[in-house]
């Protein structure tokens, strides 16, 4: 079984040329199609080969969007909050006079889900899939009183006119799969680096970060109050403003060490000159407010 969507012939033709030449050996071949033929055998594939479209109505129901909240909120990883261990900006109250919502990805949908949703390289906007945005979830977790701004790319000087409470910046990667992912420099795409000046030199800010893997923070870190890694939450927005309003609390930790800098790289632990922004299986901990 091969993924050759566009060159099966070619890929067919290949190979075939090269087990007639014994560079590949038929035995290869068999056990291959032999573990693909056990696992359809097992699933029953020959006596029922397609999937029952009356089922179709079950996709997205309550349940299963209550689940993948939940699955959400046990996946951020709370990595920085307050700029000292006596001074937490998370859990933000929800009762509060004004509060900016900032970010490419604070109402995108297609950026939360990444690539393979819907197409194979994913697709930007709110068209594709239904779902909630961190910024609905924002306004339908807040106090009724709480008036929420949303500027993508706000300038300084409306950001400093706001007299905002405080902000919650949500920046993060375009979708993408496979080879078209591939970034030597793993920094944060544009605008988000200046979104990230602009609003926390400013404003008390929250910046939660949307991507498949660790991105260079190293030139923001100290200017942000609190970090969250929410990796691709998906359709479940809600989620994330269930964390970060103390609904529930930040259980997450990292799977993996998050770098300072790409120059470091491969790095894990156990290396001689182990030395990361945050070690494998780092992550701030919060209650739930009762």
């Amino acid at each position: 079984m091969i993924i050759a969507p566009y060159a099966y012939t070619e890929f067919i033709d290949g190979l075939t040329a090269q087990v007639k030449k014994n560079i590949i050996p038929m035995s290869r071949i068999d056990d291959a199609v032999y573990r693909i033929l056990r696992v359809k055998f097992t699933m029953g594939l020959f006596e029922s080969p397609y999937a029952d479209p009356s089922l179709a109505g079950e996709l997205g129901k309550k349940e299963h969007r209550e689940l993948a909240q939940e699955a959400v909120r046990k996946s951020l990883v709370l990595l920085k909050n307050g700029k000292s261990a006596y001074t937490p900006l998370l859990p933000l109250p929800k009762k509060a006079g004004k509060i900016l919502v900032a970010g490419s990805h604070a109402d995108n949908l297609g950026n939360q889900c990444g690539g393979w949703t819907i197409t194979w390289q994913g697709l930007t906007g709110n068209n594709n899939t239904a779902g909630t945005t961190i910024l609905s979830a924002i306004k339908s977790t807040v106090d009724s009183s709480t008036q929420v701004v949303f500027s993508e790319n706000p300038d300084k000087a409306a950001v400093d006119r706001g007299k905002y409470d405080y902000a919650i910046v949500v920046v993060g990667e375009p979708p993408y799969a496979e080879t078209l992912g591939d970034n030597l420099n793993l920094t944060i795409p544009a605008p988000g680096p200046s979104v990230i000046k602009t609003v926390c030199k400013s404003v008390k800010c929250v910046v939660v970060l949307i991507s498949g893997r660790p991105l260079v923070l190293e030139p923001y870190i100290g200017a942000i109050d609190a970090f969250v890694a929410a990796w691709l939450p998906g359709t479940e927005g809600q989620g994330v403003a269930d964390a970060l309003f103390g609904d529930y609390g930040f259980s997450g930790k990292l799977g993996h060490t998050w770098f300072k800098s790409v120059d470091q790289l491969p790095m894990n632990v156990g290396d001689k000159h182990y030395d990361p922004l945050f070690p494998f299986g780092f992550g701030l901990t919060t209650e739930a407010k009762k």
